[in-house]
């Protein structure tokens, strides 16, 4: 398997453009304390890609903004962004799918691990789907005062990221079986009087399997593909 996926493609606009041009103008601040582009540069990139600042007359409503008239630099920007292609070059041996819920489990587990660090957000987790301690809890009047509707909204997706990570960690190390099994194992072959040969443990044997335990392990293992299923969608950053 071969593959190189090249960076998404970057919309460079008008307005792109007057944060170009006005590259001294400092950023503002709006009333949460987050900074945001001046009002001024962007006044500028609706005149270039709109020849004005505010909307005509006709246009009315701020929903309808979309129908504003067009500049020819808003068009010509515009061809050259339908020219990018994103790079994307796939190839796929054989072996590759001899294996395909293995082989996909190398890829997937270090997107999982890095989306878990670098993610800016976290979308909503059905409550259901995690344990009761991350149910969300009844909020304070302080609280709602302060805006908060979900006292447990990015934690719950902390935990499923780290249930599909568990999942795929453990399909990567397909070894995790061993860890339920103890002593060493001691296999006889006992001659029965028809001729054939019955598999009987020996003095030896002292081997010991925990078969809840197990169950348990894989009862995790499909849970945390059942997430990834379910919230495939929302592995954004």
């Amino acid at each position: 398997m071969k593959i190189k996926l090249g960076p998404y493609k970057n919309w460079f606009g008008p307005y792109q453009l007057a944060e170009l041009l006005m590259f001294w103008v400092p950023k503002e601040k709006d009333e949460h304390g987050f900074p945001h582009t001046a009002d001024r540069v962007h006044k500028f990139g609706e005149w270039l890609a709109h020849g004005s600042v505010w909307p005509e007359p006709e246009v009315g409503d701020i929903h309808k903004w979309g129908d504003r008239p067009h500049t020819r630099l808003y068009k010509f920007l515009s061809w050259i962004d339908s020219k990018k292609k994103r790079k994307i070059e796939i190839h796929i041996d054989p072996w590759d799918t001899w294996s395909m819920d293995h082989t996909l489990a190398y890829i997937v587990l270090p997107m999982l691990k890095q989306l878990k660090e670098t993610k800016h957000g976290a979308p909503y987790v059905d409550p259901k789907d995690c344990p009761e301690e991350l149910k969300p809890k009844k909020l304070t009047k302080k609280q709602k005062d302060n805006g908060e509707t979900d006292s447990t909204h990015f934690e719950r997706w902390d935990w499923v990221l780290d249930e599909m990570i568990f999942a795929f960690d453990s399909k990567v190390n397909d070894d995790w079986e061993d860890q339920f099994q103890t002593g060493t194992s001691d296999i006889q072959w006992k001659k029965l009087e028809n001729g054939n040969s019955e598999m009987i443990r020996g003095p030896n044997d002292t081997r010991e399997y925990d078969w809840e335990g197990r169950k348990a392990y894989q009862e995790r293992i499909s849970n945390g593909f059942r997430l990834f299923g379910k919230y495939y969608e929302n592995l954004w950053d």
